[in-house]
């Protein structure tokens, strides 16, 4: 019985360990775009990355209301949600003074065009990913 319990714990532990490495590597890949909206527009209008794992943080600079974001592939209709990269959403509304992260995404390369609905701001902030 000691034997088996032993073999379970090794076992578990090499499980749990390698996870743990995974999660490790993947957050250290996973990098982090800023944007910062002001009354009626981002502040960085374009910006160029290469492929891989982002999560977009805004930041809401005295806009006076909610903001959000809004990511499409360029040459998509932007008015419709199924075009949206959903995951690059804000997890909630950013207040005034506050920033909200999205969850992971994953870019491949090419041209995408961001903006937020709530704070009428320009459709040509492009995201350049090569």
């Amino acid at each position: 019985m000691k034997k088996v319990i032993s073999v379970f714990v090794l076992v578990f532990a090499v499980a749990f360990s390698t996870n743990a490495q995974e999660k490790m590597m993947k957050d250290a890949a996973t990098k982090t775009i800023a944007l910062e909206q002001t009354k009626g527009e981002f502040t960085q209008k374009q910006i160029t990355v290469a492929p891989g794992s982002y999560i977009f943080e805004i930041s809401n600079n005295a806009v006076g209301h909610n903001v959000g974001f809004v990511l499409v592939k360029k040459g998509q209709d932007i008015s419709k949600p199924e075009n949206h990269i959903k995951t690059a959403y804000v997890t909630q509304a950013v207040a005034t003074g506050t920033s909200q992260k999205s969850n992971v995404v994953s870019l491949e390369k090419g041209e995408y065009v961001y903006f937020c609905p709530l704070n009428p701001t320009s459709t040509d902030n492009t995201l350049i990913v090569k």
